[in-house]
């Protein structure tokens, strides 16, 4: 095989790849968010369908108004992004100290403390999360060691709340912080830190005037690695938070297995695909522009 005949294999790959694997199934949930709710298997009538006088083509954007005029799905929405900045900026306030210890460790160790921060990967993501019931819940860990030091009179209630959400988030997506976090921070010349020390800055000054500013492309990648999966998350707020929880994910489920209104889950799912679709373009850009 040639070296060109190579060179389009190595672009064909990916896009086929992407056909396959996005594309399709995009094109197969918006043609399900222009379909009619109904009682059949699958639950929707599609908007490309065979009728009396042949094939028809009407598509139903009654679902897409809905999500705009229903306050119910515009809260959940809302809820979403501020759930996933909140559990973003957490895990980077959590992350980035991790992460400039370790790019900062001696070169021997620092595989053991990324294997130490992956480790939780090698365990079920469910299980990890449902551990957080034992510890949170009035019998729980958290509760016998609070009264064991005298700090309560009784159990706190932890569980079901929003402290339970935002430890289950961060805890679930700490290492997709600290990952590019430590890609970026091992990247950077000590030189730098000691031209800045030799000019007189104390160290919080090199820090922020050095370290910060070069790691700013890690930490908007740590950002958006947190952000974009705990926009839609699920499994988290369904087991940690309460009612009130109820974030794009939890209704999406609701839609699809209570409801059984594929189309305004499907709606639902392209219109959070398209709304994460900015930040991620803001990022490409970013990075474009450096």
């Amino acid at each position: 095989m040639s070296a060109a005949s190579l060179r389009r294999l190595a672009l064909w790959l990916p896009a086929a790849w992407m056909a396959a694997f996005f594309l399709a199934p995009f094109a197969i949930m918006l043609g399900i968010a222009f379909g009619e709710a109904g009682f059949g298997v699958p639950p929707y009538t599609p908007p490309l369908r065979h009728g009396p006088e042949g094939w028809e083509f009407a598509p139903n954007a009654a679902n897409f108004a809905l999500l705009a005029e229903d306050d119910y799905y515009l809260a959940a929405f809302l809820r979403s992004l501020r759930v996933a900045a909140v559990s973003a900026c957490l895990c980077l306030l959590l992350g980035y100290p991790m992460a400039l210890a370790i790019a900062r460790a001696p070169e021997r160790a620092r595989m053991p403390l990324l294997l130490l921060v992956m480790l939780p990967f090698w365990t079920s993501f469910l299980l990890r999360v449902t551990a957080w019931i034992g510890i949170l819940q009035d019998g729980g860990w958290a509760n016998s060691l609070l009264l064991a030091l005298g700090l309560v009179s009784e159990p706190v209630p932890l569980l079901y709340t929003d402290v339970a959400l935002y430890l289950g988030m961060t805890y679930g997506y700490l290492p997709f912080a600290v990952l590019p976090l430590y890609a970026s921070l091992s990247k950077q010349e000590p030189a730098l830190l000691e031209a800045a020390a030799d000019l007189g800055a104390t160290p919080l000054r090199a820090f922020l005037g050095v370290t910060l500013p070069l790691s700013l492309p890690g930490v908007l990648a740590g950002f958006l690695l947190v952000f974009i999966p705990a926009a839609g998350e699920f499994v988290i707020p369904e087991l940690l938070g309460g009612p009130g929880a109820q974030l794009v994910g939890r209704v999406l489920w609701a839609e699809f297995f209570q409801n059984r209104d594929w189309p305004v889950a499907a709606a639902l799912a392209i219109a959070l695909l398209v709304l994460l679709v900015a930040p991620i373009a803001l990022f490409q850009s970013r990075i474009a522009g450096r």
